[in-house]
């Protein structure tokens, strides 16, 4: 058997892997209250998203219960493991790739536009408009969006690329982290950040067409960034204080710590 490159694991999954070892080793009980998704960060000294990343996989997993106002709770293990097909890389490490890749083909798609291109983005605009968010065919419309930009430089290899970037949303990590943030009024900027897009494109400037779109993804990350919504007493957060303090000294330090999430 040939030997095979070793590719080091994502920072999220690491952080992952050293929460579920926690638990299994008894430092958290099932009902039990994990450090809030700040404290995690501040202890481990890495980004918040990369946290939550690792917080959403543990869910999919069915070890952990996010409850938006209450905080992070050990669940009962699942009498068969769930598995569940590893992603190399995190929903917020995609919408980085996304801003940056698609930030500049719609700077090039306002130099190749044509009115019929203006067209059909106005008629998928005009379809998002006309049903109820968040649905299947809303996020099928938004993919038809940003593949249509794509389209207008005439280049089925960014198309095909475009597209299998935004079908990497559709996993249970990423459907899971949806399933928190988006809602009809996040649905409603998209859309308007969609029509920002648009307009820029139609009117053929490049840097700001590539600045609406580049918008658009950060934005997405933003909202895909807000708090839990974590609410405790003064006695919960002691006794977070207490638990953390007691698995400081188990919890090691990840392969990439020193590098920014």
């Amino acid at each position: 058997m040939p030997i095979q490159a070793v590719e080091p694991r994502r920072l999220y999954r690491q952080i992952a892997d050293q929460l579920r070892q926690l638990i299994d080793a008894g430092e958290f009980a099932v009902g039990d209250r994990l450090p809030t998704e700040r404290e995690l960060a501040d202890q481990l000294g890495i980004s918040r998203p990369t946290v939550r990343e690792a917080l959403i996989a543990l869910e999919v997993e069915g070890r952990i219960r996010i409850r938006v106002g209450s905080g992070i709770y050990v669940t009962e293990p699942p009498r068969a493991e769930i598995m569940t097909a590893e992603m190399d890389e995190g929903p917020f490490e995609l919408l980085r790739a996304r801003e940056f890749i698609e930030g500049a083909i719609a700077a090039e798609a306002a130099l190749h536009v044509r009115p019929i291109d203006i067209e059909h983005m106005d008629d998928v605009l005009r379809r998002m408009e006309d049903i109820p968010h968040p649905t299947r065919m809303t996020i099928a419309l938004d993919r038809e969006f940003h593949t249509m930009v794509a389209g207008i430089l005439g280049n089925a290899v960014l198309v095909r690329c475009i597209g299998e970037l935004f079908d990497q949303r559709m996993n249970p990590y990423f459907e899971r982290l949806s399933s928190y943030f988006e809602n009809r009024e996040s649905w409603r900027a998209a859309a308007e950040e969609h029509r920002a897009v648009r307009d820029a494109i139609a009117a053929r400037e490049p840097e700001r067409a590539k600045a609406a779109m580049q918008k658009h993804l950060r934005q997405s990350q933003l909202r895909f960034s807000r708090n839990f919504g974590e609410r405790s007493s003064a006695r919960e957060v002691a006794g977070t204080k207490d638990r953390t303090q007691r698995w400081e000294p188990v919890l090691g330090k990840t392969d990439a710590q020193t590098k920014k999430a």
